[in-house]
């Protein structure tokens, strides 16, 4: 019996010398710390281990891994088994991913409701009137923009598609409007219940372009012109640098009626194009 369970720690433990490559990347993946990720490691690897047979394994000294199998099954990664003596069980990694999975959502759910909550306090009502004022001074055509990065676009993009108050021209490619699905249903129901007139034009796919006009449930024409720009109220105008989605995207926000009218009527020679 000494010499088999010999053996059985020997190749639990020659499994664990392969994943020494592994234990940074595991670490960073569920927030663990090395003796916590080495420990969990080799609970896994044997099933269900005394306390020193974990530490023989996973080459945690001893008087530490009771610390660190007590703090592992607090965080939900193992589990204690009935009897004497005390021994230990990993929990299977597909549970811990799920856990971790609702902890994240829960605690965005949470935040979502605090950062909600902010704008009913005094001091975002006064971080409004602070804005106000600083843009008092500045003239019209001196408001202009350069905005970086994917979603601070899609932000921005919400934020004046919201604010219009008639029309809203939309001017892109299929491919973008699939990445931002989500945010172009929302923003179009919301726009149509405040009766703002939609005209969308898409390049692209034709059959992805008739499944987004079922999806947002609005006319959509098919255009060849390959360039993606927002107009509102055709006085303000949003474009992007480049055709292609990427989290390092660039768009440029201008508040000119003469380049929103410039945008406008190519927007409207590429939806008579289609007619």
């Amino acid at each position: 019996m000494d010499y088999l369970k010999k053996f059985q720690n020997w190749r639990v433990h020659n499994k664990m010398l392969v994943k020494q490559e592994l234990i940074s990347r595991i670490k960073d993946y569920f927030d663990l710390n090395i003796y916590e990720t080495k420990v969990w490691l080799a609970l896994l690897g044997k099933g269900i281990a005394s306390a020193g047979e974990i530490a023989e394994l996973s080459r945690v000294p001893r008087s530490r891994t009771y610390d660190v199998l007590e703090s592992l099954e607090k965080k939900g990664f193992a589990i204690i088994k009935l009897g004497k003596p005390v021994k230990y069980i990993g929990v299977k990694p597909h549970m811990i991913l799920e856990k971790m999975k609702n902890n994240v959502r829960s605690d965005a759910e949470e935040r979502i409701v605090t950062l909600s909550n902010i704008r009913n306090t005094d001091e975002f009502v006064k971080l409004e009137e602070i804005y106000k004022e600083g843009l008092r001074p500045i003239k019209k055509e001196d408001l202009s923009a350069a905005i970086k990065g994917r979603s601070n676009i899609s932000n921005y993009l919400r934020e004046i598609l919201q604010n219009a108050e008639k029309e809203v021209l939309i001017c892109t490619n299929a491919e973008d409007i699939n990445y931002k699905l989500k945010l172009f249903q929302q923003t179009v129901q919301s726009l149509s219940k405040n009766g703002i007139k939609i005209l969308i034009a898409l390049s692209g796919d034709e059959k992805l372009i008739r499944k987004f006009e079922k999806d947002l449930g609005i006319k959509v024409k098919k255009t060849d012109v390959d360039a993606k720009f927002f107009i509102v109220d055709r006085k303000e105008i949003l474009f992007y640098l480049s055709k292609n989605s990427s989290p390092e995207d660039t768009a440029i926000w201008l508040n000119s009626d003469f380049f929103a009218q410039a945008f406008t009527s190519i927007f409207e020679k590429a939806v008579n194009v289609v007619q």
